[in-house]
């Protein structure tokens, strides 16, 4: 049960225990009453017709007269007063009493037998020869009903008081055991939670408020060990990465600085001083690609780098993008075929999607079979190039927007190896050794990441013996 019912519900006991105290001791005094008031009403009555023989006297109604008969007949248990016409007092039981009263106090209640709380009262008038001589009262204590009220009230009250106590007993053990040590626990948890130790609690299954602020805990401890796990991940990443390209970039700095050195040696040829000259700019080349895709990763992990969109007619884009590889192709040795057909208005960054493809194609020449055709492709979202393989035609479900699609002929890639390579500095071995060199081993995951700053997709099909595709989504 919640907490704050169980809370709530002792509040009420708490508040209504006095009302119902009250209410209890009403009804238990006015049965007793019911039970008592017809016997006590003829027992009094009875005990002042015995007392009214004697103060019916007119005699007795003299200020100098002996009051003790009456007096034999006072006692504790009755009251006795004899008044002059005028409200003097001729005989009182009660010493405390005073020597006068009014006419009106005199006078009223006459012949009523009155029954008060703690005593029946009955005045009544003397006359002797049709003059009024005197009054008198008496007063019939109703010890028995006193008593016994007060026992039942003593009662009442030692019961609500033994209740409270009770309740109040009930309500310190509640708010220590599902309140105060739960959350006492639930502390010293956080503690070691923040130091680092492992944390075990099953507090997550109560169904009161604790539980809630516990799977509220656990749900927060499972996600800062998430992110503690990824920035582990990350901070390997980058060890790596400064390892393996602190690597990658020795070995072309090493050739650059050998034939610097042999360059020096006079007695090269031409033909050798040439070939040497290629060689380092090829190798400057290599280098400058690794630091360029180095620093673009590194922004594009920044969470403050945002692309900075710009509309542009997709037909005249892309054509203009895809329109200066075929020269390149030709030179590594491939055939390459183009389909540029786009429709419609895009959102692009030039300068970061012609990266994009720059990568992809990249690719393509690197791990492609010599001698065999690159597919390059710009199309309408529906529209699917006739050179496709039947595997990437397969893939190319989305029905709006368009794709970028670069396609090469060669081994393939496994299918437990796809997702690893957009992964940061991961490249197959076979392909690998196969290129004969390798490059940063970003820009597949820089492709990844600028496309999907575009709000698209991009996917990599597969298949062993045929060929592979690359596949950029743009909406």
């Amino acid at each position: 049960m919640k907490i704050k019912f169980w809370l709530l519900i002792t509040f009420f006991i708490v508040m209504i225990l006095p009302i119902g105290s009250v209410y209890g001791l009403y009804v238990w005094i006015n049965t007793y009453y019911q039970d008592k008031n017809v016997a006590e009403y003829l027992e009094k009555w009875t005990e002042l017709e015995a007392l009214k023989v004697m103060l019916d006297d007119p005699t007795l109604y003299n200020k100098n007269n002996d009051f003790s008969a009456v007096e034999a007949l006072s006692s504790d248990q009755v009251g006795i007063s004899l008044y002059s016409q005028n409200g003097f007092i001729y005989y009182s039981s009660n010493p405390l009493s005073s020597v006068f009263i009014s006419k009106d106090d005199l006078f009223r209640d006459l012949f009523e037998f009155q029954k008060k709380y703690n005593a029946f009262t009955y005045k009544e008038p003397i006359y002797q020869k049709g003059e009024l001589v005197g009054l008198y009262e008496v007063q019939l204590v109703r010890t028995d009903w006193v008593q016994e009220v007060e026992r039942r009230s003593f009662l009442v009250i030692g019961g609500v008081i033994t209740l409270f106590i009770l309740i109040y007993g009930i309500v310190i053990w509640l708010l220590q055991s599902k309140l105060n040590r739960p959350l006492q626990e639930l502390m010293q948890q956080m503690r070691a939670f923040a130091k680092g130790e492992d944390v075990k609690s099953d507090f997550s299954v109560r169904k009161d408020e604790i539980g809630e602020v516990a799977q509220t805990f656990f749900a927060m401890q499972r996600e800062i060990e998430a992110s503690r796990t990824l920035l582990k991940k990350e901070q390997e990443q980058k060890e790596l990465m400064i390892a393996s390209i602190s690597h990658d970039l020795k070995t072309p700095l090493t050739a650059i600085q050998t034939y610097a050195e042999s360059l020096q040696n006079k007695k090269l040829t031409v033909e050798e001083q040439c070939e040497y000259r290629q060689v380092i700019l090829k190798k400057s080349t290599l280098m400058k690609q690794m630091l360029e895709d180095l620093l673009m990763y590194t922004l594009l992990q920044s969470t403050s780098y945002d692309l900075e969109l710009v509309e542009v007619e997709g037909a005249e884009f892309f054509e203009m993008a895809l329109s200066e590889y075929e020269p390149l192709c030709i030179n590594r040795g491939f055939a390459l075929d183009v389909m540029c057909e786009v429709e419609g208005i895009y959102a692009v960054h030039p300068k970061q999607l012609q990266r994009v493809i720059d990568n992809l194609m990249s690719n393509a020449w690197r791990y492609g079979e010599p001698g065999s055709v690159i597919g390059l492709a710009a199309v309408n979202a529906g529209d699917v190039p006739k050179w496709c393989f039947d595997f990437v035609k397969l893939a190319l479900t989305k029905r709006d927007g368009m794709y970028i699609i670069v396609q090469n002929c060669g081994q393939g890639v496994k299918e437990q190896e796809i997702a690893k390579l957009f992964e940061p500095m991961y490249q197959a071995d076979d392909a690998r050794t196969k290129a004969g060199q390798r490059g940063s081993g970003l820009g597949l995951n820089i492709a990844k990441q600028i496309v999907n700053k575009h709000g698209g997709t991009v996917e990599m099909v597969s298949q062993d013996g045929i060929g592979t595709a690359v596949l950029c989504w743009l909406p």
